[in-house]
Protein backbone atom coordinates (compact mmCIF):
# COMPACT_ATOMS: atom_id res chain seq x y z
CA UNK A 1 0.00 0.00 0.00
CA UNK A 2 1.02 3.61 -0.41
CA UNK A 3 2.53 5.08 2.71
CA UNK A 4 3.25 8.72 1.88
CA UNK A 5 3.67 11.34 -0.81
CA UNK A 6 5.36 14.71 -1.00
CA UNK A 7 5.15 17.67 -3.36
CA UNK A 8 8.29 19.77 -3.47
CA UNK A 9 8.68 23.18 -5.07
CA UNK A 10 12.27 23.76 -6.05
CA UNK A 11 13.71 26.32 -3.61
CA UNK A 12 16.19 28.97 -4.69
CA UNK A 13 19.17 28.30 -2.77
CA UNK A 14 30.73 26.28 -29.95
CA UNK A 15 33.17 26.17 -32.98
CA UNK A 16 36.63 25.39 -34.31
CA UNK A 17 39.37 27.62 -32.93
CA UNK A 18 42.85 28.58 -34.19
CA UNK A 19 45.95 27.21 -32.44
CA UNK A 20 46.45 28.57 -28.94
CA UNK A 21 48.78 31.47 -28.34
CA UNK A 22 51.73 30.58 -26.09
CA UNK A 23 51.17 31.21 -22.40
CA UNK A 24 52.92 34.31 -21.05
CA UNK A 25 53.23 35.85 -17.63
CA UNK A 26 54.03 39.29 -16.26
CA UNK A 27 57.11 39.87 -14.08
CA UNK A 28 56.48 38.39 -10.63
CA UNK A 29 58.26 41.14 -8.69
CA UNK A 30 56.21 43.86 -10.38
CA UNK A 31 52.97 42.04 -9.71
CA UNK A 32 53.85 41.40 -6.08
CA UNK A 33 54.35 45.12 -5.60
CA UNK A 34 50.93 45.77 -7.15
CA UNK A 35 49.32 43.16 -4.93
CA UNK A 36 50.44 44.82 -1.71
CA UNK A 37 48.55 48.06 -2.40
CA UNK A 38 45.82 48.42 0.25
CA UNK A 39 44.07 51.40 -1.33
CA UNK A 40 41.03 49.84 -2.98
CA UNK A 41 38.30 48.30 -0.80
CA UNK A 42 37.73 44.55 -0.76
CA UNK A 43 34.16 44.24 -2.03
CA UNK A 44 32.38 41.85 -4.39
CA UNK A 45 32.04 42.72 -8.06
CA UNK A 46 28.94 44.86 -8.65
CA UNK A 47 26.42 42.58 -10.46
CA UNK A 48 25.21 45.55 -12.51
CA UNK A 49 28.65 45.73 -14.16
CA UNK A 50 28.52 42.10 -15.34
CA UNK A 51 26.64 41.94 -18.63
CA UNK A 52 24.61 38.91 -19.61
CA UNK A 53 26.78 36.92 -22.02
CA UNK A 54 23.73 35.38 -23.68
CA UNK A 55 22.24 38.69 -24.79
CA UNK A 56 19.28 40.75 -23.63
CA UNK A 57 16.17 38.78 -22.80
CA UNK A 58 17.94 35.41 -22.94
CA UNK A 59 18.54 33.19 -19.95
CA UNK A 60 20.37 30.00 -19.07
CA UNK A 61 18.45 26.91 -20.13
CA UNK A 62 21.06 24.14 -20.26
CA UNK A 63 24.16 23.32 -18.24
CA UNK A 64 27.12 20.96 -18.07
CA UNK A 65 29.51 20.04 -15.26
CA UNK A 66 33.17 19.09 -15.71
CA UNK A 67 34.92 17.54 -12.70
CA UNK A 68 38.70 17.60 -13.20
CA UNK A 69 41.05 15.50 -11.13
CA UNK A 70 43.06 12.30 -11.12
CA UNK A 71 42.20 11.92 -7.44
CA UNK A 72 38.52 11.47 -8.29
CA UNK A 73 39.21 8.90 -11.00
CA UNK A 74 41.56 6.84 -8.82
CA UNK A 75 39.15 6.78 -5.89
CA UNK A 76 41.19 8.90 -3.48
CA UNK A 77 38.59 11.68 -3.42
CA UNK A 78 34.82 11.30 -3.51
CA UNK A 79 33.20 13.92 -5.73
CA UNK A 80 30.31 15.81 -4.14
CA UNK A 81 30.47 18.96 -6.25
CA UNK A 82 28.60 17.49 -9.21
CA UNK A 83 25.75 16.43 -6.93
CA UNK A 84 25.55 19.90 -5.39
CA UNK A 85 25.56 21.47 -8.86
CA UNK A 86 22.81 19.11 -10.01
CA UNK A 87 20.61 20.18 -7.10
CA UNK A 88 21.47 23.83 -7.77
CA UNK A 89 20.40 23.55 -11.41
CA UNK A 90 17.17 21.73 -10.56
CA UNK A 91 16.25 24.33 -7.95
CA UNK A 92 16.71 27.13 -10.48
CA UNK A 93 14.96 25.48 -13.41
CA UNK A 94 18.17 24.85 -15.39
CA UNK A 95 18.32 21.60 -17.35
CA UNK A 96 21.61 19.91 -16.42
CA UNK A 97 22.46 17.81 -19.47
CA UNK A 98 25.83 16.26 -18.66
CA UNK A 99 28.31 15.56 -15.87
CA UNK A 100 31.80 14.35 -16.79
CA UNK A 101 34.83 13.40 -14.70
CA UNK A 102 38.17 13.67 -16.50
CA UNK A 103 41.85 13.42 -15.63
CA UNK A 104 44.34 16.23 -15.08
CA UNK A 105 45.22 15.98 -18.75
CA UNK A 106 45.52 19.01 -21.03
CA UNK A 107 44.09 17.38 -24.15
CA UNK A 108 41.07 16.04 -22.27
CA UNK A 109 40.36 19.37 -20.59
CA UNK A 110 40.66 21.27 -23.88
CA UNK A 111 38.37 18.87 -25.74
CA UNK A 112 35.72 18.72 -23.02
CA UNK A 113 35.69 22.48 -22.42
CA UNK A 114 35.25 23.27 -26.11
CA UNK A 115 32.56 20.64 -26.60
CA UNK A 116 30.53 21.61 -23.55
CA UNK A 117 30.64 25.37 -24.17
CA UNK A 118 29.53 24.72 -27.72
CA UNK A 119 26.47 22.76 -26.56
CA UNK A 120 25.37 24.32 -23.26
CA UNK A 121 24.56 27.78 -21.90
CA UNK A 122 26.32 27.37 -18.55
CA UNK A 123 29.31 25.13 -17.82
CA UNK A 124 31.21 24.78 -14.55
CA UNK A 125 34.57 23.17 -13.94
CA UNK A 126 35.73 21.93 -10.55
CA UNK A 127 39.33 21.28 -9.55
CA UNK A 128 42.86 21.77 -10.79
CA UNK A 129 43.42 25.45 -9.91
CA UNK A 130 45.84 25.09 -7.00
CA UNK A 131 49.59 25.90 -6.81
CA UNK A 132 51.12 22.52 -7.68
CA UNK A 133 52.47 21.05 -10.91
CA UNK A 134 49.35 18.95 -11.55
CA UNK A 135 46.98 21.93 -11.26
CA UNK A 136 46.69 22.59 -14.99
CA UNK A 137 43.08 23.70 -15.41
CA UNK A 138 43.77 27.40 -16.07
CA UNK A 139 46.60 26.62 -18.51
CA UNK A 140 44.50 24.04 -20.35
CA UNK A 141 41.53 26.40 -20.59
CA UNK A 142 43.82 29.13 -21.93
CA UNK A 143 44.63 26.75 -24.77
CA UNK A 144 40.98 25.79 -25.22
CA UNK A 145 39.91 29.43 -25.62
CA UNK A 146 43.09 30.58 -27.41
CA UNK A 147 43.97 33.05 -24.66
CA UNK A 148 47.28 34.04 -23.05
CA UNK A 149 47.96 33.26 -19.39
CA UNK A 150 48.44 36.49 -17.46
CA UNK A 151 48.72 37.21 -13.74
CA UNK A 152 45.57 39.01 -12.60
CA UNK A 153 46.61 42.10 -10.57
CA UNK A 154 43.34 42.47 -8.64
CA UNK A 155 43.45 38.83 -7.56
CA UNK A 156 47.04 39.28 -6.37
CA UNK A 157 46.04 42.42 -4.47
CA UNK A 158 43.17 40.64 -2.73
CA UNK A 159 45.33 37.59 -2.10
CA UNK A 160 47.72 39.76 -0.09
CA UNK A 161 45.11 42.04 1.51
CA UNK A 162 43.14 39.08 2.88
CA UNK A 163 46.21 37.32 4.23
CA UNK A 164 46.56 37.29 8.02
CA UNK A 165 49.58 39.02 9.60
CA UNK A 166 50.94 35.65 10.70
CA UNK A 167 50.67 34.24 7.19
CA UNK A 168 52.33 37.36 5.75
CA UNK A 169 55.36 36.74 7.93
CA UNK A 170 55.53 33.19 6.64
CA UNK A 171 55.32 34.42 3.05
CA UNK A 172 58.05 36.99 3.61
CA UNK A 173 60.31 34.17 4.78
CA UNK A 174 59.27 31.86 1.93
CA UNK A 175 61.52 31.07 -0.99
CA UNK A 176 61.06 32.63 -4.40
CA UNK A 177 59.75 29.32 -5.74
CA UNK A 178 57.17 29.07 -2.94
CA UNK A 179 55.92 32.62 -3.55
CA UNK A 180 55.69 32.01 -7.28
CA UNK A 181 53.70 28.82 -6.66
CA UNK A 182 51.18 30.80 -4.61
CA UNK A 183 50.91 33.53 -7.23
CA UNK A 184 50.36 30.84 -9.85
CA UNK A 185 46.80 30.62 -8.51
CA UNK A 186 46.24 34.12 -9.95
CA UNK A 187 47.48 33.16 -13.42
CA UNK A 188 44.33 33.25 -15.57
CA UNK A 189 43.40 32.98 -19.25
CA UNK A 190 43.01 36.68 -20.04
CA UNK A 191 41.44 38.72 -22.82
CA UNK A 192 42.38 42.39 -22.54
CA UNK A 193 39.70 44.09 -24.63
CA UNK A 194 37.39 46.07 -22.35
CA UNK A 195 33.75 45.03 -22.41
CA UNK A 196 34.51 41.70 -24.04
CA UNK A 197 33.12 38.66 -22.26
CA UNK A 198 35.79 36.30 -23.55
CA UNK A 199 37.35 36.28 -20.06
CA UNK A 200 36.13 37.78 -16.80
CA UNK A 201 37.16 37.55 -13.15
CA UNK A 202 34.04 37.92 -10.99
CA UNK A 203 34.66 38.45 -7.27
CA UNK A 204 31.52 37.06 -5.68
CA UNK A 205 32.57 37.08 -2.00
CA UNK A 206 34.26 39.92 -0.11
CA UNK A 207 36.11 37.53 2.21
CA UNK A 208 37.55 35.37 -0.60
CA UNK A 209 40.37 36.45 -2.86
CA UNK A 210 39.67 33.76 -5.44
CA UNK A 211 37.27 34.95 -8.17
CA UNK A 212 35.04 32.92 -10.43
CA UNK A 213 36.81 33.10 -13.78
CA UNK A 214 34.31 33.02 -16.64
CA UNK A 215 35.46 32.24 -20.18
CA UNK A 216 33.51 32.74 -23.37
CA UNK A 217 30.58 33.98 -21.33
CA UNK A 218 29.67 30.38 -20.47
CA UNK A 219 32.38 28.41 -18.67
CA UNK A 220 32.94 29.23 -14.99
CA UNK A 221 36.01 27.91 -13.18
CA UNK A 222 35.66 26.75 -9.56
CA UNK A 223 38.01 25.19 -7.02
CA UNK A 224 37.57 21.54 -6.15
CA UNK A 225 37.29 22.01 -2.37
CA UNK A 226 33.59 21.25 -1.74
CA UNK A 227 32.93 23.99 0.84
CA UNK A 228 34.54 26.62 -1.38
CA UNK A 229 32.86 25.29 -4.52
CA UNK A 230 29.46 25.52 -2.84
CA UNK A 231 30.03 28.97 -1.36
CA UNK A 232 31.25 30.49 -4.62
CA UNK A 233 28.54 28.83 -6.72
CA UNK A 234 25.75 30.15 -4.51
CA UNK A 235 27.36 33.60 -4.43
CA UNK A 236 27.58 33.61 -8.25
CA UNK A 237 23.79 33.37 -8.56
CA UNK A 238 23.08 37.15 -8.74
CA UNK A 239 25.50 37.43 -11.68
CA UNK A 240 23.74 34.83 -13.84
CA UNK A 241 20.89 35.32 -16.37
CA UNK A 242 18.59 32.86 -14.65
CA UNK A 243 15.33 31.37 -15.94
CA UNK A 244 12.09 33.01 -14.75
CA UNK A 245 10.43 31.66 -11.63
CA UNK A 246 7.85 29.90 -13.80
CA UNK A 247 10.62 27.65 -15.12
CA UNK A 248 11.31 26.16 -11.71
CA UNK A 249 9.99 22.60 -11.58
CA UNK A 250 7.89 20.77 -9.03
CA UNK A 251 8.84 17.29 -7.89
CA UNK A 252 6.11 15.05 -6.48
CA UNK A 253 7.25 11.89 -4.68
CA UNK A 254 4.84 9.02 -4.02
CA UNK A 255 5.89 5.91 -2.14
CA UNK A 256 4.45 2.48 -2.85
CA UNK A 257 5.34 -0.80 -1.19
CA UNK A 258 4.82 -2.64 -4.48
CA UNK A 259 7.93 -3.99 -6.26
CA UNK A 260 9.18 -1.99 -9.22
CA UNK A 261 8.40 -4.77 -11.69
CA UNK A 262 4.74 -4.68 -10.64
CA UNK A 263 4.32 -0.97 -11.37
CA UNK A 264 6.60 -0.82 -14.44
CA UNK A 265 3.84 -1.34 -17.08
CA UNK A 266 1.69 1.38 -15.53
CA UNK A 267 4.61 3.85 -15.35
CA UNK A 268 5.52 3.16 -18.98
CA UNK A 269 1.95 3.92 -20.06
CA UNK A 270 1.82 7.02 -17.85
CA UNK A 271 5.08 8.43 -19.23
CA UNK A 272 3.87 7.99 -22.80
CA UNK A 273 0.61 9.73 -21.91
CA UNK A 274 2.21 12.83 -20.34
CA UNK A 275 5.36 13.15 -22.45
CA UNK A 276 3.93 15.97 -24.59
CA UNK A 277 3.21 17.94 -21.40
CA UNK A 278 6.91 17.92 -20.52
CA UNK A 279 6.30 15.79 -17.41
CA UNK A 280 8.97 13.27 -16.46
CA UNK A 281 8.22 10.05 -14.60
CA UNK A 282 10.87 8.24 -12.61
CA UNK A 283 11.00 5.27 -10.26
CA UNK A 284 13.58 4.77 -7.53
CA UNK A 285 13.43 1.38 -5.80
CA UNK A 286 14.58 0.52 -2.31
CA UNK A 287 15.87 -3.02 -1.89
CA UNK A 288 12.98 -5.08 -0.42
CA UNK A 289 11.26 -1.84 0.67
CA UNK A 290 9.14 -0.59 -2.23
CA UNK A 291 9.55 2.26 -4.69
CA UNK A 292 9.45 6.04 -4.80
CA UNK A 293 7.67 7.29 -7.92
CA UNK A 294 8.83 10.75 -9.00
CA UNK A 295 6.72 13.17 -11.07
CA UNK A 296 8.50 16.32 -12.30
CA UNK A 297 6.77 19.16 -14.14
CA UNK A 298 5.92 22.85 -14.06
CA UNK A 299 2.13 22.79 -13.65
CA UNK A 300 1.64 22.11 -9.95
CA UNK A 301 -2.08 21.35 -10.27
CA UNK A 302 -1.43 18.81 -13.02
CA UNK A 303 1.37 17.22 -11.00
CA UNK A 304 -0.89 16.97 -7.95
CA UNK A 305 -3.63 15.37 -10.04
CA UNK A 306 -1.25 12.79 -11.50
CA UNK A 307 0.16 12.10 -8.07
CA UNK A 308 -3.31 11.29 -6.79
CA UNK A 309 -3.84 8.99 -9.78
CA UNK A 310 -0.61 7.14 -8.99
CA UNK A 311 -1.50 6.89 -5.32
CA UNK A 312 -4.95 5.41 -5.98
CA UNK A 313 -4.03 3.12 -8.86
CA UNK A 314 -0.96 1.65 -7.21
CA UNK A 315 -2.23 1.25 -3.65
Amino acid sequence: MLARSALLRAPVLSIARPPAAPARTLPIAHLRAMSTSPDAPIVPTDPSTVASPLGDGKFIQTAGCLIIGDEVLNGKTKDSNSNFFAQYCFDLGIDLKRIEVIADDEDEIVEAARRMTEKYDFVVTSGGIGPTHDDITYASLAKAFNLPLVHHPETLRRMWALTTPERRKELEAASQAQREARERMALFPTWKKEGDAKSEAIFVEADKWVPVVRLGGKLCVFPGIPSLFQQLLLALTPYLPLPPASSKPFRHLIYTSKPESAIAPYLTELQARVKKEGIRIGSYPYLYQGVHVSLIGHDVDRIRSLGEEVRISQS
